[in-house]
């Protein structure tokens, strides 16, 4: 316990056109919660795949207990007791618990066989550690999300890992599964396993972490005992100067009524949906994952089907039938999968930036080079998008500067309406402030935005109307000037509860 298992001495790693890594310094010892935070693009990811072997440094030394080591490659830092757990999960859903727990290394008995009966006892034993009741036979696909994490932690410990590193694990689980999973963190320390945990959310780092190191274009900057540190001394280290106001609010001109939904259903999905927005107002909508909220906005963009109900764009009712009507009835919709539906990721920045407005980038019958070039550099200026290069593919960013690119190429539409999704899920604090700028010019423009957030801090700071929703239906409607806009009746409206609005 408490003793250094990993260190990293002035490692540094280069791509072409960037440094990624620079002098890099990291102890990661057992029995410890180490956090890891930085901008988008600070090296977070590469720091990560450094130490699982997927990338290998051209500068510095690496030493596992004590030994200096080269890692040939992921299994190699597997052997060494190194497993990471990925913000994008790596189980196959088609596979049973017990087959992804033991996939690549399966157990064998008579006449070279899987032993199956083995399998299934040991995967039982190995998730009961974590808390889970699990059956062994049944299909990850069909788990929650949490669960399906969990399967991927059970694979680790089943490796004897003595490092696991978390990247964003908490991103896209409940309020509940995070507790979980918090939980099992803490039991992993008690075990004396090492655990780098990488977060965007300073409150997690501040619950579970020991320590915490910041990283900033490639460097480290700092490493402290997270007892020593505030919310806002990290912000500082993290982005290099210090942010005012997170939630930099400003209220613009209220206009007329843009949008109206009236008693829109999906059976089993939502039932008698009906609100309105007006230009010049971010709307938030709130609630708990599975609360059916961008099932609704999918719906109202033309995405996925709708059993019942009216649509009234500026007064006048209208029939969204897909993606493309609503963009032409100048709706713009930043999802909340960015990798599956928001990006063509073997694309370069510059085309992902344009997709959405290749007729105004024509000059006759030919595309406009020049217009292009123009526009693209702008989003890239303005978006503070980290790239090596417009020509790059959009799959090597950083997931936080891949979101930039979402909202960059549908900032381009020239949009009445946006809808965003978890528009700063993944992203740091530096870019999530960027994002409410945005959305603060698009509001002073008299545009209408819809935020979904599953956060709370975001959605009372930038929202001047807040709605609620519990599976499926509405539970609340909150002005910002009411005495239910706080933390506390909102989440008793997204549980369930009754306010008196």
């Amino acid at each position: 316990m408490n003793k250094t298992y990993i260190e990293l001495k002035n490692v540094c790693k280069r791509f072409p056109g960037v440094l990624a890594l620079s002098n890099m310094n990291l102890q990661l010892k057992l029995g410890e919660v180490h956090g890891l935070i930085g901008e988008n693009g600070a090296g977070k990811s590469t720091l990560i795949k450094v130490l699982t072997g997927v990338h290998s440094p051209e500068e510095g030394e690496i030493y596992v207990d004590g030994e200096k080591v080269a890692f040939k490659g992921p299994i190699a830092a597997m052997e060494k007791g190194i497993s990471c757990i990925y913000q994008e999960l790596n189980t196959v859903k088609e596979l049973s618990v017990a087959d992804n727990i033991f996939l690549g290394r399966y157990i064998k008995g008579k006449f070279n066989l899987l032993d199956y009966e083995a399998m299934n006892e040991k995967t039982k034993q190995v998730m009961q550690t974590l808390g889970q009741d699990v059956d062994p036979t049944m299909e990850v696909g069909k788990l929650g999300i949490g669960q399906q994490q969990m399967v991927e932690i059970g694979r680790a410990l089943s490796q004897d890992a003595k490092v696991l590193i978390m990247d964003e694990p908490t991103a896209s689980l409940s309020e509940k599964e995070v507790q979980e999973l918090i939980k099992v963190v803490r039991n992993l320390k008690k075990k004396g396993v090492a655990i780098l945990f990488v977060s965007h959310k300073l409150e997690e780092i501040f619950e579970i972490c020991d320590k915490v190191t910041v990283m900033r274009d490639g460097e480290h900057i700092v490493t402290s005992q997270t007892e020593e540190m505030t919310k806002d001394s990290l912000i500082a280290n993290m982005v290099g100067r210090t942010l005012d106001n997170l939630f930099p609010k400003e209220k613009a001109k209220s206009g007329e009524e843009i949008l109206r939904v009236e008693n829109f259903t999906r059976h089993g999905v939502y039932k008698d949906i009906s609100f309105g927005v007006r230009r010049g107002e971010i709307v938030g909508f709130s609630g708990l994952v599975g609360a059916g909220r961008t099932e609704l906005f999918n719906g109202i963009f033309g995405a996925d089907p709708v059993d019942d109900g009216e649509l009234y764009i500026e007064g006048k009712k209208v029939a969204i039938k897909s993606p493309k009507e609503a963009i032409r009835y100048k709706m713009a919709f930043v999802t909340e999968d960015r990798k599956g539906q928001g990006l063509i990721l073997d694309a370069s920045v510059k085309n992902n930036l344009v997709t959405t407005c290749f007729k105004k980038m024509k000059k006759g019958i030919f595309m406009d080079d020049n217009k292009i070039n123009q526009v693209v550099k702008e989003n890239i200026k303005s978006m503070r998008i980290k790239t090596a290069s417009d020509e790059t593919p959009v799959g090597q960013l950083s997931g936080g500067n891949q979101q930039k690119v979402v909202i960059g190429k549908w900032l381009n539409t020239d949009a009445e309406i946006y809808i965003f999704d978890e528009p700063t899920r993944g992203i740091d604090v530096g870019a999530k402030v960027e994002v409410y700028k945005l959305m603060n010019e698009l509001v002073k423009k008299g545009k209408a935005v819809i935020m979904i957030s599953s956060e709370l801090p975001e959605i009372l700071g930038m929202s001047d109307r807040v709605i609620v929703m519990r599976h499926g239906r509405i539970t609340g409607k909150i002005d910002m000037d009411s005495k239910h806009f706080n933390q506390e009746d909102i989440m008793k409206a997204a549980w369930g509860g009754s306010i008196d609005e």
